[in-house]
């Protein structure tokens, strides 16, 4: 994943977003020991302390816990509170967009569900050809 420095919102929350992916993706299991500040910082390209701030968000969050000279690890309990977390303040805030501009637009019910089982299948089809 690139950074966007372009981007209004600051490279440690980036940085915490893209771990939070790779956890919810399964790429870092729970009890896993994650990247360090330095590794973040040469993947990434930024200041290491940079890094340990996005770091300090999730353990900040209970999302990831410190073993003392071992460095940090993955909760066990990090990818369903990552979920819900997303769903609360991602998935359903771009729901209630979708369903008011629907609405602006005079797109009925059925339509914007038949719109949604379209996108799920198109979806579904882009994950399998990769």
């Amino acid at each position: 994943m690139l950074l966007d420095t372009n981007s209004l919102k600051p490279i440690y929350v980036q940085i915490a977003e893209w771990l939070e992916m790779e956890i919810l993706n399964g790429n870092i299991a729970s009890d896993e020991k994650i990247y360090s500040q330095y590794q973040l910082a040469d993947m990434f390209n930024v200041n290491p302390a940079t890094a340990a701030k996005g770091l300090n968000i999730l353990a900040g969050e209970k999302l990831l816990y410190k073993k003392r000279g071992l460095g940090m690890f993955v909760s066990c309990h990090a990818r369903a509170a990552i979920r819900s977390k997303r769903i609360e303040r991602n998935l359903k805030q771009l729901v209630l967009e979708l369903v008011a501009e629907a609405k602006r637009l005079d797109v009925g019910r059925d339509d914007l569900i038949n719109m949604l089982i379209a996108a799920e299948l198109q979806v579904t089809e882009e994950e399998g050809s990769q």
